[in-house]
């Protein structure tokens, strides 16, 4: 799941087209209903149901095998369902083609990822703006965008530095500040303190918590990590393609 979605995050980064058109945020930010995915004859996905609002972060655990990483991957759009529909931003995605696909994720979702898929050769600053200007953001909102954010990620003395003069916990924030700065309704966070240290981690949560809360963005927050979803309203448990437990 984090290799084929940071992949995806760089190869948009990198070829995202320059539209400017965002689909209105609604109060429900994701909408699953009667999710079901199969893989040949094994059923990975068994009529999963979730409503997450806008502001609401909801938290994902699971066993591996248990479906969190193909559910993801199906509200990204990346594989499609057998059965059941998937809204985002009030958009149904069984009837999107590719560009628009494309698009939602481009516009109205963002990501963190545990290996945080910084680009190398920007800094900090660029990489935050890069993302704000493939949606068509202007020069001069971008540079105010981006300043807020690493105000709000405390992160304002280190906007100059590239990835690799950074401290993982400083990589994350960054990786948040690109995850917002095109104001999404839902951002998709999957094992964002699995490659930090205990004080760093406590950080970022804390981080995700009050810039959810404050920008009113669903946050879905996957992770094996009880303690992690001390920052969520309501934790989700999967297990063999059901959710069982919330």
């Amino acid at each position: 799941m984090r290799v084929r979605l940071g992949l995806l995050i760089n190869f948009h980064i990198l070829t995202g087209l320059n539209d400017s058109t965002k689909v209105k945020k609604n109060k429900v930010a994701l909408e699953v209903v009667g999710a079901q995915k199969s893989f040949g004859q094994v059923e990975v996905l068994k009529g999963i149901d979730l409503e997450i609002l806008a502001g609401e972060r909801v938290g994902l655990m699971g066993p591996s095998g248990s479906g969190k990483s193909t559910l993801l991957n199906c509200i990204c759009g990346i594989e499609p369902l057998d059965k059941g529909l998937i809204k985002v931003a009030g958009l149904d995605l069984t009837g999107l083609k590719q560009g628009e696909l494309e698009k939602l994720r481009r516009e109205n979702m963002g990501y963190v990822f545990q290996s945080f898929h910084l680009l190398p050769t920007l800094s900090a600053f660029e990489n935050v703006e890069f993302a704000a200007q493939l949606v068509g953001i202007t020069k001069d909102e971008r540079i105010k965008r981006v300043t807020d954010l690493f105000e709000q990620v405390g992160l304002s003395h280190r906007m100059d530095h590239l990835p690799n003069a950074l401290s993982g916990g400083e990589r994350q924030r960054v990786a948040i500040a690109r995850a917002l700065v095109h104001q999404p309704g839902l951002v998709l966070a999957d094992e964002p303190t699995g490659s930090l240290d205990t004080e760093s981690g406590s950080q970022v949560l804390e981080l995700l918590k009050s810039l959810s809360s404050n920008l009113q963005v669903a946050l879905l927050l996957v992770t094996h990590d009880h303690e992690s979803t001390r920052i969520c309203d309501r934790v989700i448990t999967m297990k063999d393609g059901s959710l069982i437990a919330e």
